[in-house]
């Protein structure tokens, strides 16, 4: 997989199978490849953080998206294949697409309760509750154009996902 100097946001919301994704997709032989785990950004804040779902993170949050988006150009512009792997809505998007850098976008879409199953089964420090999971999903459920971004994960298991994600890279139909 030679993807070297681009980007592919791998989105949706909790429990779509994104990190599972971006971990398998990262280890394929091809290109030198950089995996960027979002949420790891939002851990960085010790003091004074926010709940990323919260009303209340807005400038928060667009300060760590272009923090993300600038790592993520400086690892392209050094001849990475760049996954990041984290809750991006299309709200989000301006950084990423200001970084004029090859940039795909594919969002994983799960039913509803599969989300909420598989981020109640999770360990560790991850966001279990139902509520912020389905306003999150919600957030994910009617993107217009960005609509044909979207891939169902329904009934697919971990190396399905990352046959799909694949083959949607190669295809450059999920290019922005």
């Amino acid at each position: 997989m030679d993807f070297a100097g681009e980007v592919l946001i791998l989105t949706g919301p909790p429990g779509s199978g994104k990190t599972t994704t971006a971990r398998a997709l990262a280890r394929k032989p091809g290109a030198p490849k950089v995996h960027l785990h979002t949420d790891d950004f939002w851990h960085f804040i010790k003091h004074g953080g926010v709940a990323p779902y919260l009303p209340e993170s807005h400038r928060q949050n667009e300060v760590v998206m272009d923090v993300i988006a600038g790592a993520t150009e400086r690892y392209a512009r050094g001849g990475y294949f760049v996954i990041v792997d984290g809750i991006v809505g299309p709200w989000f998007l301006q950084p990423f697409k200001d970084l004029a850098l090859p940039l795909h976008y594919i969002v994983l879409r799960p039913p509803l309760e599969l989300a909420i199953e598989r981020c109640r089964n999770r360990a560790g420090n991850t966001l279990t509750d139902p509520q912020p999971i389905t306003e999150l999903h919600q957030q994910f459920c009617s993107l217009g154009e960005l609509e044909l971004h979207v891939l169902r994960t329904a009934g697919h298991d971990p190396e399905e996902m990352l046959n799909e994600v694949t083959r949607c890279m190669h295809s450059g139909a999920f290019r922005l």
